[in-house]
């Protein structure tokens, strides 16, 4: 009977290390699935953070390589009404609070799944090597100024909330060329169909073609501030989920500080 007792509690022991250790093996291979996670994410976002995105999911496929980023660029007016509209998107990265507030509203992204994520600075730019225009204070030496169409373009906005702060929006007004986005104003100041425009500093400096030579003061218009957000309905939710949560890694938001955004 003793016998039988301590040969039970042996293989009492025995069974629960062997569970225990097979737990413990595929705990790892849990916490390691990048191989498994596949899918098409469709992320649409702000023009101005083409260069940005680009060069992040390089960076995503060296971790993800089966994950295919399509990216949809645009002016965050524009892309909000898509999505409202019933456009496919994974991922909703905005340049305007209020277009992002939009499409939470709306039920198309939860609050828990949406962050606050960089923010920029407004400056204004002539094509390099010309000096009719060197400050906001002589901007009326500008026949031509390009901006972005404020009702879908955010950076064109915060440009009129701008003017208007500091006085000169109804002198400048009817020499205003609008653009689709943000990347077409500073397209339009690269090859000098007009003779300034105002873009983010991110944009400004990704080109050897145009100058910045004014920053917006920031009390002129509403905080340019970038948020981030996962849809709810999505065909290939694990892979969506994985590239949201890298966007907010270290080596993302190190590209995104290196093209000049503010990490919040």
């Amino acid at each position: 009977m003793k016998v039988s007792k301590i040969f039970m509690m042996m293989m009492f022991v025995f069974l629960s290390i062997a569970v225990t250790a097979c737990g413990n093996t595929g705990e790892p291979a849990d916490s390691d699935e990048t191989g498994d996670v596949e899918g098409t994410v469709t992320v649409s976002a702000a023009a101005s953070l083409t260069d940005a995105l680009n060069d992040i999911a390089d960076l995503f496929n060296e971790e993800f390589p089966e994950v295919q980023i399509d990216y949809n660029f645009g002016g965050s007016g524009a892309l909000q009404q898509q999505i409202s509209q019933g456009a496919p998107a994974d991922l909703f990265f905005s340049a305007s609070e209020s277009d992002f507030q939009t499409v939470v509203d709306e039920g198309f992204i939860d609050e828990e799944n949406a962050v606050d994520l960089l923010g920029n600075e407004l400056v204004l730019i002539v094509p390099r090597g010309t000096d009719n225009v060197t400050s906001f204070d002589d901007l009326s030496n500008a026949g031509r100024i390009a901006v972005g169409t404020p009702d879908s373009v955010p950076a064109g906005e915060y440009s009129v909330e701008a003017y208007e702060s500091m006085g000169i929006y109804d002198e400048l007004e009817s020499r205003f060329v609008y653009a689709e986005d943000v990347r077409a104003v500073l397209n339009y100041v690269e090859t000098e169909n007009v003779d300034a425009g105002t873009v983010y500093r991110t944009d400004a400096e990704t080109s050897d073609s145009v100058e910045i030579v004014d920053t917006v003061a920031e009390d002129t218009h509403d905080a340019i501030i970038y948020p981030v957000g996962l849809l709810n309905e999505t065909e290939s939710p694990e892979a969506a989920e994985a590239f949201y949560r890298f966007i907010q890694s270290e080596d993302a938001l190190g590209v995104l500080e290196d093209y000049g955004f503010i990490v919040q």
